[in-house]
């Protein structure tokens, strides 16, 4: 025999108050969850602005970035380097990173000869070279 402990009226009613404290906590955890799984992109410290592919390839962690601005300015390694000591600012990053690949960052307005001057540098020191790019569509 079942036992009634309900006074009064015998029917229930409904809940009326909402606890979010559960709501708040996943989303917290999904917000831990995206900010740590999210992939980090390597800040680069001189604004180019680089054209965009269709494809494009991750890097590897061997790396000598040259970058050229609008300007004409060369940066190896994020340092200002002069036209004339482009080979041998390249050549000592190649010494700490001797299977190292050039990553050239080269402005969409910078002229294509500036671009052949990093990449015969790169070639004449057998190293390999990339040309970094936005992914998207044309």
């Amino acid at each position: 025999m079942a036992r009634d402990f309900r006074r009064g009226d015998k029917r229930l009613a409904p809940l009326t108050l909402f606890s979010q404290s559960s709501l708040t906590d996943i989303v917290l955890l999904l917000l831990i969850f995206f900010l740590l799984t999210s992939s980090f992109v390597t800040n680069f410290g001189i604004q180019v602005n680089i054209p965009r592919a269709e494809s494009g390839a991750v890097t590897e962690s061997e790396y000598i970035s040259v970058a050229i601005t609008s300007d004409g300015e060369f940066y190896v390694e994020g340092e200002l380097t002069a036209t004339g000591s482009l080979a041998s600012a390249i050549r000592e990053a190649r010494n700490t990173k001797p299977e190292g690949t050039i990553v050239l960052r080269a402005d969409k307005d910078a002229t294509v000869d500036d671009a052949v001057r990093v990449l015969n540098i790169g070639k004449a020191l057998n190293l390999r070279l990339v040309m970094a790019t936005e992914q998207g569509s044309l």
